[in-house]
């Protein structure tokens, strides 16, 4: 047994090390990927806490104050029109329940008066504009403002439409990528995506837990936030509804912040930005 581990634990050693110094410096093996866009302000869903969410009001509200990426959702309705929507189902939305792939284009309801921020229970939002947006509309109207689509349900012929696109992690992935990370293969294998996105631990626990069980965990966010080190992709904190989040993001390694609140982050950056 001596003699085993005699060259085991040298071999063991070298291969922490070898690993070690290849996540830290992840650019002699792996290329960065020439994203067209750099975003540190991000708005959840058009900036939902200030204006109706994913509405081209809410958009262009979120554009007016300086966001540099929207994130959205997509949905296919019946007649093959990619609409922009967090739902599939409309209850909460419109009041109506029915599904958005039941309906044709012009058959959809227009939104609540008043939609409460999901990550900010008891505050709700309200807007002029109750229509759902197209989402070849948003691309027209703001073609120089990176889009963050998130696309909530497995319709193969919706992926496709958007698979020219960079892509982020997906729960699976992002598992194989802390699997990868904890044994010390992660700088030896390339990677197809280009963004990872995750909850700061402090707003899970504050505000909202996701429905997805393994996000319920405290421990696998604090090991998706050493993944900070390892910089070949960009990474996406959300969401970050009050100046503490934000500012723990940044001090994080967040590359870009998420917010349902456009101008309070446009505030927090312009000010720290004239304080440095």
């Amino acid at each position: 047994m001596a003699s085993y581990l005699y060259y085991l634990l040298p071999a063991v050693g070298g291969y922490a090390l070898t690993s070690l110094y290849f996540l830290k410096n992840p650019h002699i093996l792996l290329k960065k990927k020439q994203t067209a866009f750099y975003c540190t302000h991000i708005s959840h869903r058009g900036g939902c806490g200030e204006k109706i969410e994913n509405t081209m009001e809410a958009f262009t509200h979120a554009a007016e104050v300086g966001t540099e990426m929207l994130e959205l959702d997509c949905h296919l309705t019946k007649d093959g029109h990619v609409v922009v929507s967090h739902d599939e189902n409309l209850l909460r939305q419109t009041g109506q329940d029915v599904n958005i792939s039941s309906l044709n284009l012009e058959e959809l309801p227009p939104y609540n008066e008043t939609l409460e921020v999901t990550f900010k229970t008891g505050h709700f939002s309200t807007g002029s504009d109750r229509n759902f947006a197209l989402l070849e509309d948003v691309f027209r109207k703001f073609p120089h403002i990176a889009v963050n689509i998130e696309v909530k349900e497995n319709n193969s012929m919706l992926i496709e439409r958007n698979s020219s696109m960079p892509y982020m992690f997906t729960v699976k992935r992002g598992l194989k990528l802390l699997l990868l990370y904890y044994t010390g293969l992660l700088p030896f294998v390339p990677l197809g995506e280009s963004f990872l996105q995750f909850y700061l631990p402090q707003i899970i626990n504050r505000e909202y837990i996701p429905e997805m069980w393994i996000m319920r965990s405290r421990l696998l966010v604090f090991l998706i936030q050493r993944l900070k080190w390892f910089s070949v992709v960009y990474i996406f904190i959300s969401m970050c509804n009050k100046e503490e989040d934000i500012k723990t993001a940044f001090a994080a390694g967040a590359t870009g912040v998420m917010t349902d609140y456009p101008t309070l982050l446009s505030n927090y950056i312009r000010r720290h930005t004239q304080d440095t």
